[in-house]
């Protein structure tokens, strides 16, 4: 049956058949597993490594009949890219929240691809459902990315239509179809907080997003009403250390020289694959309480947001060693040696440092900024408190 919805929602059960076709005759999908998978091997051995590679693809996914069993695929490789990449994986505040009504999780963002994932493994774990999850449009310009992530229970945001008029009618679209999820089809869906990530570390909620939330609300309803409707719960993901923190550097050094950043096409694709893959240390994820306070705009949600968010936010040692290797930087003269340092922070600083090394000293200040800025927002509020 058709629904307003097809452009934008997940696949279901009945694509399957079809959008796995497509993936295994796709070239590009082929030869970007082979890329990836073999990179270390000459490139005169991945059109037979493409042959064998997407015959085994093909072997492993025979006897899938629905998408739950695609999904389990997956499994294996997340809890094998959380014993490998990080130190500790902890979680938060679950416990208290009640499930049993659908929840629309709304957390910062550092990371295109873990974030959701994250989140995803924890209900997964705890024996609840998952999400479906909010991806821009911006990370779809391949037709096989599009495919794959539709697979794995991603819904669209259209953020590049081209007038005014559609970016409109583009939002009201999104806005129903998320309600309808959490109501009709009693579905959790994850969203971030912001458009993009956060590269320089602070996480601040746009309020057009919750604009955007609201933009199906009927008239006789209240926002304040509305919005409970949408049982929003604020979730707080923590990596002390990030595989992307190079690269999130140099872009905010570019920016601020230029004005603007130039990003090859393929930056996505590298930094979703480095997230995965590189060293993270700790992670935590913590989840806060329903939203239920009476919200008169959607200026009052995000700044609610925030404020539990940065609650919620672990800082780890990184953040203080930021701040200190910051302030050496910043006073050449101050002795900022971690001698008297626990063994902790003096690892933080050791490990800051060997990230330094690779980036000039405006780039450094990024970069440290970037650890330091939730440890300065978290200290200045406990300060404030007492």
């Amino acid at each position: 049956m058709i629904s307003k919805f097809d452009a934008i929602r997940p696949y279901d059960d009945t694509d399957l058949p079809r959008i796995l076709t497509k993936l295994f005759n796709n070239k590009e999908f082929i030869r970007t597993i082979v890329a990836f998978k073999f990179s270390a091997w000459p490139k005169f051995t991945w059109p037979l490594l493409g042959f064998i590679t997407r015959h085994y693809i093909i072997s492993q996914i025979s006897g899938i009949k629905n998408l739950t069993g695609f999904r389990r695929l997956v499994e294996p490789y997340v809890q094998r890219m959380i014993d490998t990449t990080t130190q500790a994986f902890t979680v938060s505040g679950l416990d208290k929240l009640d499930l049993s009504q659908a929840c629309l999780f709304v957390s910062n963002h550092r990371d295109i691809a873990l974030d959701p994932a994250l989140v995803n493994w924890v209900l997964h774990i705890n024996q609840q459902d998952t999400v479906r999850i909010a991806v821009g449009d911006n990370l779809l310009k391949k037709e096989w990315v599009a495919d794959l992530i539709r697979l794995n229970k991603c819904f669209i945001v259209k953020r590049s239509a081209p007038d005014r008029r559609e970016k409109l009618a583009a939002a009201k679209l999104l806005s129903e179809y998320i309600f309808h999820t959490l109501q009709t089809d009693k579905q959790h869906i994850w969203i971030a907080q912001r458009e993009g990530r956060a590269k320089d570390g602070n996480d601040i909620t746009n309020p057009a997003i919750i604009s955007m939330l609201t933009i199906n609300k009927p008239k006789e309803i209240e926002f304040a009403d509305y919005v409970r409707q949408l049982r929003i719960v604020p979730v707080s993901i923590s990596y002390e250390f990030d595989p992307c923190d190079i690269s999130k550097a140099k872009e905010l050094h570019q920016v601020d020289l230029l004005g603007a950043y130039d990003k090859p096409d393929n930056e996505d694709m590298r930094s979703i694959v480095n997230g995965i893959t590189g060293k993270k240390g700790r992670v935590h994820v913590h989840f806060g309480q329903v939203a239920n306070e009476s919200f008169d705009s959607a200026k009052q949600v995000a700044e609610y947001l925030d404020k539990e968010i940065l609650a919620g936010y672990q800082t780890f040692s990184s953040g203080k060693a930021a701040l200190q290797l910051l302030e050496q930087l910043t006073d050449k003269n101050q002795n900022t040696s971690p001698t008297n340092s626990t063994m902790e922070m003096k690892a933080a600083i050791a490990y800051l440092q060997s990230r330094m090394v690779q980036l000039n000293e405006a780039e450094q200040k990024k970069l440290l900024t970037m650890y330091a800025n939730a440890y300065i927002k978290q200290r200045d509020r406990t300060q404030q408190n007492g």
